[in-house]
């Protein structure tokens, strides 16, 4: 294997680009774009969810006071309305048929008796009647059902507290990892990894078949250059490119989107630009399969769909069935999104993520020599 002879390749391929401005395009402003639309559209919580409330608590005058007491008024009044849009109806059935129409999330109800259950429950353990705050709602949604509960659990706690009234069991969080994250310190890591695998990917592929299409690789391949030269030069050419995405990605994630970066920003930087180098040699080796760029494309569910199901980018691997989980070992983006997550997240060190970049490397070599191994069967 000659350097210079690999240097020649590589100086080609860069000068091509250079000179097709679409490719350009899609090397570096296409994953900008991505980047900035997946952040946009996943960076914000729940907010402005219309719900109805039906209260037809009647309130509770304790013996011996002339005051009547409404809790459910106070635990309206606690309720997050950044989160919840409020509309107060008196007919349960109207409100129900507006739910049923999808003008509104939930009906939240408080019965009759609410105060008066609430208060003799909690003053004798034994009192027959239990107080109870109904939610009717259309649940397919799990994102605003939880929404819903989560904003009543906290405004029913707060009136409480309020009251005077302790929770007998109290649950206290006090983080190891993440403290203060958001989805958006999760999500960011996930979808650097996953635009440069998929953009890294179909890029080479592409390129690689139109040199063969056009007969540019036949004519590379009649001179002494030999297979593993070839394959060399392609990777350091796209394997830079693909690094250079990497900078202006985790530039993009810090700067703009400001994630949460405990670690070393160089380990994630590192982690996510193995995968790069990976994806450019699974994109040679799949350009074996292919005879033009029309057939190229048809690889794209096999290079999507593995990476958005099961590598972790969007749920975690324990949201994953149990018989599907191995199978997410089996795809590269795997390692990177875990990588980068736990020096972003977690502050890790190379000591604690070595395992990943190990596996990464195996993965970029292995592409690699197939890669090669599939020139020299074409060639023959």
């Amino acid at each position: 294997m000659k350097f210079f002879r690999i240097m020649a390749i590589s100086r080609r391929v860069f000068r091509d680009l250079a000179n097709d401005k679409r490719s350009l395009a899609m090397l570096f402003i296409a994953p900008i774009f991505a980047m900035c639309v997946f952040g946009v559209a996943f960076s914000g919580d729940v907010e402005g969810v219309n719900v109805i409330i039906v209260n037809q608590d009647q309130g509770f005058t304790p013996p011996f006071s002339g005051e009547t007491t409404y809790l459910s008024k106070e635990i309206i009044n606690n309720l997050n309305t950044t989160i919840l849009n409020i509309q107060n109806m008196n007919n349960i059935d109207e409100a129900r048929l507006i739910v049923e129409k999808g003008q509104a999330s939930a009906v939240i109800i408080f019965p009759e008796d609410f105060s008066k259950n609430a208060i003799l429950k909690s003053q004798n353990q034994s009192y027959p009647s239990n107080s109870e705050i109904i939610i009717e709602g259309d649940d397919s949604i799990t994102n605003i059902k939880n929404a819903i509960s989560k904003s009543v659990n906290q405004a029913l706690s707060d009136t409480l507290i309020e009251n005077g009234v302790t929770p007998a069991i109290k649950v206290t969080s006090d983080p190891i990892y993440g403290e203060d994250a958001d989805f958006i310190d999760f999500f960011v890591p996930g979808i650097l990894a996953f635009v440069v695998y998929l953009l890294t990917t179909i890029i080479t592929l592409i390129t690689f078949v139109g040199e063969r299409s056009n007969g540019t690789l036949e004519r590379v391949m009649a001179s002494p250059v030999t297979e593993g030269e070839v394959v060399t030069g392609y990777a350091i050419t796209f394997g830079t490119m693909g690094v250079i995405q990497v900078a202006l990605l985790l530039s993009i994630a810090i700067l703009v989107f400001n994630v949460m970066v405990v670690g070393n920003v160089l380990l994630a930087f590192l982690a996510v630009a193995i995968l790069a180098i990976t994806c450019q040699a699974l994109g040679i080796l799949l350009s074996s399969l292919a005879k033009r760029p029309e057939q190229a494309i048809q690889f794209l569910p096999f290079v999507i769909l593995p990476a958005f199901l099961l590598s972790g980018v969007f749920w975690p691997l324990q949201a994953i069935p149990e018989w599907l989980r191995p199978f997410s070992y089996l795809v590269p983006p795997t390692y990177a999104v875990d990588a980068c997550r736990a020096v972003m997240l977690k502050g890790w060190g190379i000591d604690k993520i070595w395992p990943d970049i190990l596996a990464l490397v195996i993965f970029a070599l292995f592409f690699l020599i197939l890669a090669v191994w599939t020139l020299k069967r074409g060639k023959k």
